[in-house]
């Protein structure tokens, strides 16, 4: 039995005549920061015992699940073969996350926003029935239930935004988390520009 962890994308392989296989990818790409996510992994569970065989977790690699040992080997994305990029062609799209940054005790948006806006907006138009995600954060300046506010003041703002250019606002949810989930760790009372932002997660 295969259990999957947070493979993103992970596909697995099942061949009636052959050896099934996993083929592990790299993660997406944040379309706001260029970064690639951290490829998760693949647990492989032995059916007799209930224990684990393998875990997979080494990116762009595939691992045979025979009856011995398992492992992965290392692969190139740009040589999958017709039949795997077709597999992977089919997949639902992957979830994308944007980050807005915004104006010190505000609700502007920062400089450099229109980039992000741009891509946001296209991402959304690309996926019919979108289920939108909106979190508000805010750096430790001021006191923490006025952050909770402002928080929640530029979710909102984002999802009006959104809905202006077509999202169903019953297809999202904006939510504030005030200071509590930090980007940059700092002590209370502290300006950090990389605190104060949304982040909105397309799926």
């Amino acid at each position: 039995m295969i259990r999957f962890g947070v493979a993103l994308p992970a596909l697995v392989l099942l061949a009636a005549c052959a050896t099934p296989s996993v083929l592990l990818l790299d993660g997406e790409k944040d379309s706001s920061t260029g970064h690639v996510a951290k490829t998760g992994a693949v647990a492989v569970i032995d059916e007799a015992s209930g224990g684990d065989r393998a875990l997979i977790d080494q990116a762009n690699s595939r691992s045979h699940l025979g009856s011995g040992a398992v492992r992965p080997r290392e692969v190139d994305p740009a040589r999958l073969s017709a039949n795997e990029r077709a597999l992977i062609d089919g997949l639902p799209a992957q979830p994308k996350s944007f980050t807005l940054y915004f104006q010190e005790d505000s609700t502007d948006l920062a400089p450099g926003s229109d980039e992000v806006l741009r891509a946001l907006f296209a991402e959304i138009a690309a996926r019919p029935g979108a289920d939108v995600q909106i979190i508000g954060h805010t750096d430790t300046l001021g006191a923490a239930e006025d952050n909770d506010r402002l928080s929640l003041e530029r979710a909102k703002q984002i999802r009006d935004l959104l809905v202006t250019r077509g999202l169903d606002a019953a297809s999202s949810r904006a939510v504030g988390r005030g200071e509590r989930d930090l980007l940059v760790a700092t002590d209370d009372g502290v300006r950090e520009a990389k605190n104060r932002r949304v982040e909105v997660l397309v799926r």
